[in-house]
């Protein structure tokens, strides 16, 4: 029986006479042909070409995570895109490899033809910045991040600013999660003393040591800071004055929620709660690495010289790098694990929840 589709042929499906007539390097353009311009254009198209895949995953991602209530069999919808944005992200941490068989010479035969072009201008990643929730960005120039873009990409940037993103999505599924709090259970009480023990252990630890007086009183500071940190988790206005010193970000209830998610993720209707979160750090964790390894790159190819778009080169790169992260907070919140073994046990009725029960 004939399918009632007309036949197709592969290169008229993936349209290849177009991509591939899509590299026009400068260094031909004005006479002075440099071999390696070919392996900087291709790498760049192909960052964009998997740049919107990654937009098309997170724009899926963001259609469930907006409605007013997920079911729970999107949950793994969620996480398999975003898993596969993750892939997505080791391939292009590879390119960098492939990129770097260019050498700092022959990437000086062409550079002079591509000024003030540059990464900054890649309307896609600004998307997915956007996308994913940054809002600290350093500045370049001391100028808006948009007016660097082309005049066309600059309304569709602007929009996405104010579009939903994947930090706000989540700190709104948080606030919403169940089993927080039950009569008769007083989880934090708990916590606080589980917690609390372990500072003590390790201002002990400290005290017990054979570091000189400098390090011991630079480590119990430390320790002291961490311990105002979490006593936060039980005061709302504490921490409220720490999220506007920007030490949190996620509201009161949403942290609280994260942090109880991390702690019981073994229960079965916790543990998708935990792959997504799991997830979101490990895209933001993977772009960081990326952002570094092109710093390292402008480094070696660059040395201290300023780059084509006109930032301090490496060290701006380097810079954006540690700033640019979105879901510090989920890092952070490392900080208040406690081994399993002391965990406040959870009442039946509790476990039940949590459980899948038939």
């Amino acid at each position: 029986m004939e399918k009632p589709y007309p036949k197709i042929n592969y290169a008229e499906y993936l349209k290849v006479a177009e991509i591939t007539s899509l590299q026009k390097p400068k260094s031909d353009e004005y006479g002075k042909p440099a071999h390696d311009e070919m392996l900087f254009i291709i790498i760049h198209q192909v960052y964009e070409l998997w740049f919107k895949q990654i937009v098309f995953e997170m724009d899926s991602v963001l259609k469930i995570f907006t409605a007013p209530k997920i079911d729970e069999r999107d949950m793994l919808k969620m996480v398999s895109r975003l898993e596969r944005v993750l892939e997505i992200q080791r391939l292009l941490l590879l390119q960098v490899d492939v990129l770097e068989t260019m050498t700092p010479m022959d990437f000086l035969e062409f550079r002079e033809f591509l000024v003030p072009a540059s990464g900054f201008q890649s309307q896609q990643f600004r998307l997915i910045e956007n996308k994913m929730g940054l809002k600290q960005r350093m500045k370049l120039n001391n100028e808006d991040y948009k007016n660097l873009l082309a005049k066309s990409d600059q309304a569709k940037v602007k929009e996405s600013e104010e579009g939903p993103n994947l930090f706000d999505c989540l700190e709104k599924w948080l606030e919403r999660t169940p089993f927080m709090f039950t009569e008769g259970f007083d989880f934090w009480k708990q916590f606080r003393v589980a917690v609390e023990n372990g500072f003590r252990e390790d201002e002990d630890a400290v005290k017990n040591s054979k570091l000189d007086a400098a390090s011991q009183e630079q480590l119990l500071a430390n320790i002291q800071s961490s311990r105002h940190s979490f006593l936060s988790l039980f005061d709302e206005k504490e921490y409220e004055k720490l999220q506007s010193q920007n030490t949190w970000r996620l509201s009161y209830k949403a942290l609280q929620a994260a942090l109880f998610i991390l702690l019981y993720r073994d229960e079965p209707i916790l543990q998708s709660p935990f792959h997504l979160m799991s997830s979101l750090q490990a895209i933001d964790e993977n772009f960081t690495h990326w952002r570094q390894r092109h710093a390292q790159m402008a480094h070696r190819m660059l040395g201290a010289k300023m780059g084509t778009g006109g930032s301090a080169g490496h060290k701006y790169l380097a810079a954006a790098a540690d700033r640019h992260k979105v879901f510090t907070d989920l890092f952070n919140l490392s900080t208040f694990l406690i081994p399993k073994s002391q965990l406040p046990k959870l009442p039946a009725e509790i476990q039940k929840k949590l459980g899948f029960n038939y």
